[in-house]
């Protein structure tokens, strides 16, 4: 996990960044049939990578908690659906660090997905999601460590971390039919269409 959170912290584009801030402001495409029943988030021992700032966990489930809420509020849909949402590791950049390193702030979580009526999990294993700062003319040559506040730091990365759950979840809707969607999956017989229809071609 430290290794991890040290080469992630480093290298920009190897986890999911995007911009949830920005995402917010969009009009909102309704996510099938879901509604938010509740929303847990926990920290119970995050790893601290190297050269980060301290945070703990009840400031990491302050910030999580809230962007958490603010996301899927909003979704008004006809079926309950609760998240469980856990907090494993982050790296947040503090100043003082040569800026040729440019260190980034990183967030690690794990998410589940619960059926509310039935009490039953959506996915059997949590989904672990790596989440990078979104990069803006302020961070991108100085790093968040320079010209953010801790608070700050965490802020962003909450947000963005809610943010790729709920991307995670859409995917979820349209691989496996989640929230009332149709899954994507091709048939026997679908193939063999696909296969006559090349082959006429």
């Amino acid at each position: 996990m430290v290794r991890i959170l040290v080469l992630l912290s480093l290298m920009v584009g190897l986890a999911a960044c995007g911009n949830g801030a920005k995402d917010l402001e969009k009009p909102l495409e309704p996510l099938g049939d879901m509604k938010l029943g509740f929303a847990v988030v926990v920290a119970p021992d995050p790893v601290k990578g190297p050269l980060s700032r301290d945070a703990n966990p009840d400031e990491w489930v302050a910030a999580m908690q809230k962007q958490v809420d603010l996301r899927f509020q909003r979704y008004q849909g006809e079926k309950f659906y609760n998240i469980g949402i856990s907090v494993d590791g982050y790296v947040l950049a503090q100043p003082g660090i040569p800026i040729v390193l440019s260190p980034k702030s990183v967030l690690i979580i794990k998410a589940t997905v619960w059926d509310d009526a039935a009490g039953t999990k959506l996915n059997d294993e949590a989904e672990q999601i790596t989440v990078l700062e979104a990069v803006n003319p302020e961070t991108a040559i100085l790093g968040s460590g320079l010209t953010q506040s801790k608070a700050k730091q965490m802020e962003n990365l909450s947000i963005n971390a809610a943010f790729q759950v709920e991307r995670w979840m859409r995917r979820m809707q349209a691989e496996k039919g989640w929230f009332g969607g149709e899954a994507a999956v091709e048939t026997d017989a679908d193939t063999t269409v696909s296969q006559t229809a090349a082959e006429a071609g």
